[in-house]
């Protein structure tokens, strides 16, 4: 059983370079999407949603993934249904024509916790929070990138500095504005033992891998299918061949 300590979202994933020096590359982890054959773990993505869910929707959208696509990870649609419900959208104007919100269905995708930029920008100290939909796929070496910057020691031990800005060698610049989101006992695994930052930044890096590309299992299942087509035409090709050359003297 999880147990969740609730605590201030994240501020951002990504702003401006204050300095020109370079960042830190990424440290290699090992992922199970990878390969060929690789796929999502699910138990690891749902524990990643729900630290979306605790620790970066106050300030993250997910404008990219509806409520239904949670289904996906393992969700059942009740469970998604009662997700979307703790999210309000954009209803129907009223009689008067007045702007009006209504309760979040699955159809919806997961929104914005600003009305817009200029409200971000405001309670942000001037920093725009990105949607982190597709983060992974918006930096090189992204997952590898996100958990490492989710890992450093420094980082997570550090204090901000006088304009309040966060130092992590692995971010553009040297500093960033995101506060940081993860510490040990935020959740706890099965048998009731806290996590780790390293674990808990895999479990947020492999939900964020999934939202980037959810359809990389199917890609992948097709791709075998087309190899293996090939493979089999290729045979067949070379047998047909053999027979229609087999009686023509050289």
């Amino acid at each position: 059983m999880k147990r969740i300590i609730p605590v201030v979202g994240l501020l951002v994933f990504t702003m401006p370079a204050w300095a020109a020096s370079p960042a830190l590359s990424p440290q290699q982890f090992t992922w199970s999407w990878e390969g060929i054959f690789g796929t999502y773990d699910r138990e690891q993505v749902r524990r990643g949603l729900e630290i979306f869910t605790t620790q970066c929707q106050s300030c993250h959208s997910l404008k990219y993934i509806r409520f239904r696509d949670l289904v996906a990870i393992g969700l059942s649609e009740e469970e998604a249904e009662a997700l979307a419900s703790n999210y309000e959208v954009a209803g129907d104007p009223d009689e008067w024509g007045d702007a009006t919100t209504t309760r979040a269905a699955l159809s919806d995708t997961i929104p914005a916790p600003y009305r817009n930029d200029t409200e971000a920008r405001a309670l942000n100290n001037g920093a725009l929070p990105p949607d982190l939909s597709l983060m992974v796929k918006a930096r090189v070496d992204g997952a590898n990138y996100i958990a490492s910057l989710l890992t450093d020691p420094g980082y997570n031990q550090g204090e901000p500095d006088a304009a309040g800005l966060y130092h992590n060698p692995y971010f553009a610049g040297g500093s960033i504005a995101m506060a940081p989101p993860l510490y040990e006992g935020l959740l706890v695994d099965a048998e009731g033992n806290d996590m780790a930052v390293d674990e808990l930044a895999r479990d947020i890096t492999a939900f964020l891998a999934w939202t980037a590309e959810p359809s990389l299992e199917d890609r992948k299942r097709m791709g075998l299918k087309v190899i293996l087509f090939l493979l089999v035409m290729t045979g067949l090709y070379y047998v047909w061949k053999r027979k229609i050359w087999a009686g023509v003297e050289h």
